[in-house]
């Protein structure tokens, strides 16, 4: 007796030992909250799908509302709306006074505003490179840009997504036009 419950035990350890030879992959795809995972077997195609955890401020909805005020003797002036809902963040900006063509806004490391030049707010923040955006002004020197990120939040414990504490900066090539402090 105790043979056989041996030997059924070494028959079932080699099966499951050939059942886990079979190399599985994982594939993440980016800006979906599905992960697939398939074997690497052609005889088999197996797919399995599992729904990733949302962020802990996936259900927080908050607002911050700021405006830009010129820098460096510019005329440019403008608001910017930033509204988190459903773990995404919807950022609509209006500047107005600028010379056409195009322009960069970028988020940099500080809310501190207060130098002549805006470079009191520091470099260019580097929160999952999503701090530059650029934007085109039109003849009247008037633009306007909206994003849509899940790569920022408001406020949340993720100091590489948290914009809170920022700065927004609006340039053109290297100088400062205006600048704003993001905070609550």
């Amino acid at each position: 007796m105790k043979h056989h419950i041996l030997s059924l035990l070494i028959v079932f350890c080699l099966i499951a030992s050939c059942k886990s030879d079979k190399k599985d992959t994982e594939t993440v795809v980016e800006d979906t909250t599905e992960i697939s995972t398939e074997t690497t077997n052609p005889s088999e195609t197996k797919k399995v799908t599992e729904i990733k955890e949302k962020p802990a401020h996936y259900n927080d909805i908050k607002k911050v509302a700021m405006s830009l005020s010129s820098k460096s003797g510019s005329n440019v002036t403008g608001n910017i709306v930033f509204k988190q809902e459903l773990g995404a963040i919807t950022m609509i900006a209006v500047v107005d006074g600028l010379s056409p063509g195009e322009h960069a806004l970028h988020i940099n490391e500080k809310a501190d505003c207060s130098a002549n030049d805006g470079s009191s707010s520091g470099n260019i923040w580097k929160g999952l490179n999503e701090g530059v955006v650029t934007f085109t002004a039109n003849e009247d020197g008037h633009g306007t840009m909206t994003k849509i990120t899940e790569d920022w939040c408001i406020g949340c414990d993720d100091q590489s997504k948290n914009i809170l504490g920022k700065a927004i900066v609006i340039y053109k090539g290297d100088t400062i036009l205006a600048c704003g402090e993001i905070k609550q």
